[in-house]
């Protein structure tokens, strides 16, 4: 026991099933598991723990990382300001990953600021410390999508619409750029996550040169819910076939639902390619195309994981009617909604 890192954990109304506690055996071996910032946990270093591959959930199945079924992502840091370069690697990977992208402290403003208005709305644990934005004993979520008295705070504004975003696309794009004003905000709880899928199925009404930023508003590790990719699958002949079925699909036109599984390895298993995350900085930032299958791993804590889903188009292109203007319709509401697997039937796959 000597030779392992020592933890003291700080728990609050955890919802202690199997899958929760697992993270917390494998935090034994891994300093990766804590975040910087805002944390509950106390230990001391252990300079081998970074690396060493510990078991996740991704879905409700079960995961080493880093393995050679879930890589670490490529960062690509060393193309950034090179605009041929960027394109270049969005054409090959579908993605770019570019950590410490946003100023840090700026995000973690953004954070402490929708914290409290979460509490304010009883979404936090009563006498934990807002900052680390434990759940309360029956995990009331606290809807936020959309809800621009939460994401046109100044202070969230900030880093939901930053400038070098701006610059960021209009690089890529090689021309103006413009945002959506509806803003994906979401806080994820303890045993959820989301399933694999392609956003175009939400939003491919308008221009074909979208792009989505995942902004993840602390640090966090894969065990806390990350968002993983399979790369290149807008490109790679295996999953042609799945992009002119699936790929094609709108979940208003179709009323279907928008997650292709939420067993990832049913992509990888038949499509191929492999999935890959990491453990994610607040300040980082994943940008990606339409046509990339995208999900995340598991939320193991009892804190909730707080992210962000932006998007970004070349301002000449025609916008998806379903997210423009200042007041955007969204989806409708389908109570009726088909179950992807008939979808699938009828795909034949």
């Amino acid at each position: 026991m000597k030779d392992r890192p020592r933890f003291i954990f700080t728990i609050s109304h955890m919802k202690f099933t199997r899958n929760t506690m697992l993270v917390y055996e494998q935090a034994m071996y891994s300093r990766d598991f804590v975040s910087r910032q805002d944390t509950t946990v106390i230990m001391t270093k252990d300079t081998k723990a970074p690396n060493q591959p510990r078991t996740i959930l991704f879905g409700k199945s079960e995961y080493t990382f880093p393995s050679d079924e879930l890589r670490p992502l490529r960062d690509s840091s060393d193309v950034l300001g090179d605009a041929e370069a960027m394109r270049e690697r969005l054409a090959e990977d579908g993605f770019l990953y570019l950590p410490g992208f946003l100023d840090r402290e700026e995000v973690l403003a953004a954070r402490r600021e929708i914290l409290a208005y979460m509490e304010e709305q009883g979404g936090l644990e009563p006498d934990s410390r807002p900052l680390d934005g434990v759940m309360g004993q029956y995990g009331k979520g606290v809807p936020m999508m959309g809800r621009k008295l939460i994401t046109h705070r100044d202070v969230v504004s900030r880093v939901l619409a930053a400038q070098r975003l701006y610059e960021l696309h209009e690089m890529i794009q090689g021309e103006p750029v413009t945002t959506y004003e509806y803003k994906w905000l979401r806080a994820v709880g303890n045993e959820e996550f989301t399933g694999a899928h392609m956003d175009h199925v939400y939003m491919g009404r308008g221009s074909k040169r979208l792009m989505t930023v995942w902004i993840p508003l602390a640090d966090i590790p894969v065990e806390q819910g990350t968002l993983c990719i399979v790369p290149a699958t807008h490109r790679l002949p295996e999953f042609e076939k799945l992009r002119n079925t699936y790929g094609r699909m709108d979940v208003d036109r179709d009323r279907t639902e928008g997650w292709f599984t939420k067993k990832p390895r049913e992509i990888t298993d038949t499509f191929g390619g492999c999935w890959h995350t990491t453990n994610i900085q607040a300040g980082d930032v994943i940008t990606f195309g339409m046509h990339l299958m995208h999900a995340s791993t598991t939320n193991l804590t009892d804190k909730w994981r707080i992210s962000c889903d932006v998007r970004f188009q070349p301002s000449a292109d025609q916008i998806d009617p379903r997210w423009a203007g200042k007041e955007p319709k969204g989806h409708r509401p389908a109570p009726d909604e088909r179950p992807m697997a008939e979808a699938r039937a009828e795909w034949g796959i």
